[in-house]
């Protein structure tokens, strides 16, 4: 699976800027109430790297921080930043980057990646009947 010059632009370190429903989805794929009150006062920065087909992307916050590697299309193991186990796989479709989350009760969530027209990155995330954005900005 080859990524095409807008999955290139994924690259890079990003900074958070601001984003909308995130509890609401955080709350959707079961994630606690003391631990959505303190995602909300985070700030994450990303960090999206490649290597000879395999990707690597780093969330790093004062509160947690986690890092992922993957081969596109290939299912692979992940821990979520809350503990939760599940079995995920990403894929690049045309510019977007979609991670489909499956849980141990086979609740799906997925979101979506890509560099807009303003040159921020935008993170749609969906779960049951709840959408949520964030958005970050070039950092590097």
């Amino acid at each position: 699976m080859t990524a095409t010059a807008g999955i290139e632009k994924l690259k890079g370190t990003w900074e958070y800027v601001d984003g909308e429903h995130f509890d609401d989805y955080m709350k959707e794929i079961g994630v606690g109430f003391a631990l959505r009150q303190s995602a909300k006062l985070i700030k994450p920065k990303l960090i999206i790297k490649e290597n000879d087909g395999k990707w690597i992307l780093k969330s790093e916050s004062t509160l947690k921080s986690a890092t992922y590697e993957f081969v596109p299309g290939v299912e692979f193991d992940e821990t979520r930043l809350d503990g939760e186990n599940v079995k995920s796989v990403i894929t690049f479709e045309k510019d977007k980057w979609f991670h489909t989350m499956r849980d141990k009760s086979g609740k799906e969530s997925t979101i979506a990646r890509w560099v807009d027209a303003q040159g921020q990155q935008q993170i749609e995330m969906k779960a049951g009947n709840v959408t949520a954005r964030r958005w970050y900005k070039r950092a590097d």
